[in-house]
């Protein structure tokens, strides 16, 4: 479990005793990881009480208010299980839904996401934007999720362990897990109404999540070919020169027009220019990327199983 905090003074044990009896149920081991993200009330020093009664707790207390992606990358940083929850700290997540989530794990699935089908928030600064964002994202992903938003998630370790996390990239976690060729599947959970604290997010997060759904969309898509994108913006810009010249030159024949008074010639030699910018942007953004994976040793694919056949006793399966 990876459950951030920021000023949640007066969730925190509420949550912690919930946490525990739902865990405790599931008959294996596991943690909890908690994370102060920079809070400026008593949510470390309850934290603080809790990890000193209790056994397998940890709690990562950050210098300052980074953000939820930091905070949920430190707890994940920190977590040794191979199956990975991670939750709101506010309890309007239902610790209730945890089993069911770790059950479809089990059942195949490398990420679980829920969904909160009945969310208990404000209709227009909440539920709204949410709603055309989620919409917007599954629409430009590919990846048909209802609830993108939901912090309450469950995720085969291997997997996370090939995502960096920064920005507001963990809502985007499905995506960027689907790109790996994980198995991903959504479920209904529980979501109720905020009884205590108040709510950090408000309209103008929107507008940071469609932001960074163009990178998103960049990383999961050309990544490891950013040329073709490029590429394809120079072919349409060289194009649209050639129409524009095309037309210039027909006017000059047929009206007479000056060409050097002509804006569409002018436009053609602009849009010419353009195409050579996007190719010489495409072909920095390949340096770039070669760059990336060859200084890291980083592997442009994701095994996710391996069989050998030199096993005297039959052939062995391993997943990566």
């Amino acid at each position: 479990m990876v459950v951030p905090f920021f000023d949640e003074e007066e969730n925190v044990v509420s949550l912690d005793d919930e946490l525990r009896t739902i865990l405790s149920r599931l008959g294996s081991p596991y943690e909890i990881i908690y994370v102060d993200d920079g809070s400026s009330d008593s949510t470390f020093l309850k934290l603080e009480s809790i990890v000193q009664k209790n056994v397998a707790t940890r709690v990562i207390r950050l210098r300052r208010n980074f953000g939820q992606t930091a905070a949920l990358a430190a707890g994940l940083a920190a977590a040794q299980g191979d199956v990975i929850v991670f939750m709101d700290g506010d309890r309007q997540n239902d610790p209730a839904d945890i089993p069911a989530l770790v059950a479809r794990l089990a059942q195949g699935a490398d990420v679980v996401s829920g969904w909160r089908a009945s969310r208990q928030d404000k209709l227009f600064s909440r539920r709204l934007p949410s709603t055309i964002a989620n919409r917007l994202i599954s629409l430009t992903t590919g990846v048909r999720l209802h609830d993108y938003g939901c912090t309450l998630k469950a995720y085969r370790r291997e997997v996370l362990d090939e995502i960096q996390l920064y920005g507001e990239m963990h809502r985007f976690i499905p995506v960027l897990a689907h790109k790996v060729g994980a198995v991903i599947c959504e479920m209904p959970v529980n979501h109720r109404p905020r009884v205590a604290g108040r709510s950090k997010y408000g309209i103008s997060r929107t507008f940071r999540v469609l932001v960074d759904l163009i990178t998103v969309k960049f990383l999961a898509v050309y990544s490891s070919r950013p040329i073709h994108v490029f590429g394809l913006a120079s072919g349409l810009s060289i194009c649209a020169g050639f129409l524009a010249a095309a037309i210039a030159v027909y006017q000059k024949i047929a009206q007479g027009a000056f060409v050097h008074r002509n804006p569409l010639f002018t436009l053609a030699i602009f849009m010419g220019v353009l195409a050579t910018q996007f190719i010489l942007m495409g072909l920095l953004a390949e340096l770039a990327i070669r760059t990336y994976h060859e200084s890291q040793g980083k592997p442009i694919y994701v095994v996710r199983q391996r069989l050998d056949s030199g096993n005297i006793n039959g052939p062995t399966a391993s997943s990566d």
